[in-house]
């Protein structure tokens, strides 16, 4: 493979404005992510830390083996929703090392309201389960939730995405052979109780470890008895009386001593094999990459010069270098894995697009994973292009992107708006980990875009009613609350906050992240089912 040289000049004011603004950017984003870790009321770390409990973020470090990566996965969901203080949407979630080996990892933080699942707690808790799923994890749970937030019950329980779902897939991923591990180390009532249930194998913690599908207070509305919730559902039942749960602790750190044997029990995981490169850093350092891609998306740079800065070496092998050039392929390796990747440098062409295609088709044939590097506004549009057939290469393009069955990786880098976000494997086209750069707007169009098409139909629909045009002050009238939204919908918050992504990212640390994401995504066969790909509209 070649190095990429760099055609960047570290001394231009562009590239000094674009670091300075990129930066302000990533400090802000630290900020973000420390405030969702720690911003938690006094009363409820005392309440806490008087019940005997360890925070989230203590029994997540017993939990891992020393000095081992842990990747998070959506550390902003629910930022700014509900009353803006359920951070992480309740509870800590992700992927890490647990007696060398990868699992996936949910902690209840029971300092944000008792463990109350709310909506986006719930969709977390379904993404975490996509991944354990996707990529044969096994799953530890810890558990300490006082159950649904039932003013917003109707957003919790009955639809096919709700919390139902979440039980269902626990009965997909036994039927799958993944393992399933949960330590009881707070109440679990209701659905809460079926969560732990369903579970292979159950620690349960002495002093505040309790499951009862209904707790003391219904039990007492219900029938009279009075009862204790650790009469109800404490240890010593489940574990002498009911059989529930499998093994006592006497402690939130004995309960994790006791996940981490049951871990090491387990099979040895069967990771897929790739063929393998020693891993080297990338000859350019990755913070450049501040200076190279503007926070202002109209500002065009050049997707290689991404590419050469999480690479291993800065080494590529492009792929149809001067055919369909908007569209960059090729082949390099992260962390010593081989990946095929996809970059944009401008609008989607036709030969863009089956260039992609090809290319896609090449790696999937050969199993080598997928990494999208999204910086796309859409496919070109107009009469000549539509002649030429713009429409079928697109859909040859999506066809491939759906059905390609390697592992996929996005990276949204810049735009990613309309048919671009599909054909360049947004969330909808299942890639195994999606991420964002602080940077990132994605949205059906750009404000600016959608505001100009609502102005232009309003002047038809006016001249058709013999209306004048509108005037500036209408225009402006028109068009600035639509920008307003989409600047306030469109940007990399709000889509964290959403769950459209696995959470945003330091652009410098985009190799990393990759690298353990590809590694995770091997404990999955990579498996070519008997349908292959789809009809290419010809």
């Amino acid at each position: 493979m070649d190095v990429i040289e760099t055609k960047i000049d570290k001394n231009s004011d562009q590239y000094k404005k674009n670091y300075e603004d990129m930066t302000a950017l990533v400090d802000d984003l630290h900020s973000e992510l420390k405030r969702a870790a720690e911003e938690r009321s006094e009363k409820a770390i005392a309440r806490e830390k008087e019940s005997g409990k360890l925070p989230a973020k203590k029994k997540l470090e017993l939990l891992l083996d020393k000095n081992t990566p842990f990747l998070e996965i959506a550390p902003l969901a629910a930022k700014d929703l509900y009353d803006g203080k359920i951070h992480r949407a309740g509870y800590l979630s992700g992927i890490g090392i647990v007696e060398g080996r990868e699992v996936g990892i949910s902690i209840n933080d029971a300092t944000i309201k008792g463990g109350s699942m709310y909506p986006m707690s719930v969709q977390k808790g379904l993404r975490m389960q996509a991944v354990c799923m996707e990529n044969r994890l096994p799953s530890i749970n810890l558990i300490d939730s006082a159950g649904a937030y039932l003013p917003l019950q109707s957003e919790i329980f009955p639809d096919l995405w709700d919390g139902g779902r979440v039980f269902y897939n626990q009965a997909m991923m036994s039927k799958m052979g993944i393992p399933q591990v949960a330590a009881v180390m707070g109440m679990c009532t209701a659905g809460g109780a079926y969560g732990v249930a369903m579970c292979d194998e159950i620690v349960h913690v002495k002093g505040h470890g309790a499951i009862f599908l209904g707790g003391p207070p219904l039990v007492k509305a219900a029938t009279g008895e009075e009862v204790t919730a650790d009469e109800l559902g404490g240890p010593n039942l489940h574990c002498m009386e009911s059989g529930v749960s499998d093994y006592i602790a006497k402690d939130d750190a004995d309960a994790i001593r006791t996940i981490r044997k049951i871990v090491k029990n387990l099979p040895d995981p069967d990771k897929h094999k790739l063929t393998m490169k020693e891993p080297k850093p990338p000859i350019y350092d990755p913070k450049e990459l501040y200076g190279i891609v503007s926070p202002d998306l109209s500002k065009p740079f050049d997707i290689r010069e991404v590419i050469a800065r999480i690479v291993d070496g800065s080494e590529f092998l492009e792929f149809k270098e001067l055919f369909g050039t908007t569209m960059v392929c090729g082949w390099a390796n992260i962390h010593g894995y081989p990946v095929g990747i996809l970059g944009n440098n401008g609008v989607l062409f036709s030969e863009s697009a089956l260039k992609a295609t090809q290319f896609i088709q090449i790696c999937d044939k050969r199993k080598i994973p997928l990494l999208f590097l999204q910086n796309i506004t859409g496919f070109i549009i107009g009469k000549a292009y539509e002649q030429g057939g713009i429409t079928k290469n697109g859909h040859k393009l999506v066809n491939a992107v759906s059905t390609a069955s390697v592992p996929k990786f996005t990276t949204i880098v810049g735009a990613s708006f309309g048919a671009g976000n599909y054909a360049m494997c947004g969330r909808a086209y299942s890639p195994r980990f999606l991420w964002m750069w602080p940077n990132a707007q994605i949205g059906v169009m750009g404000g600016e875009q959608a505001a100009g098409v609502l102005v232009s139909i309003t002047n038809d629909q006016n001249a058709r009613l013999g209306k004048p045009p509108l005037t500036p002050e209408e225009v402006d009238f028109i068009k600035q609350p639509v920008m307003d939204n989409a600047k306030k919908e469109g940007n990399a918050y709000y889509s964290t906050s959403q769950l459209w992504d696995d959470g945003i990212i330091d652009p410098a640390k985009t190799r990393d992240t990759l690298g353990l994401g590809i590694s995770a995504a091997l404990n999955a066969p990579i498996r070519h089912d008997e349908y292959g790909h789809g009809i290419f509209r010809m």
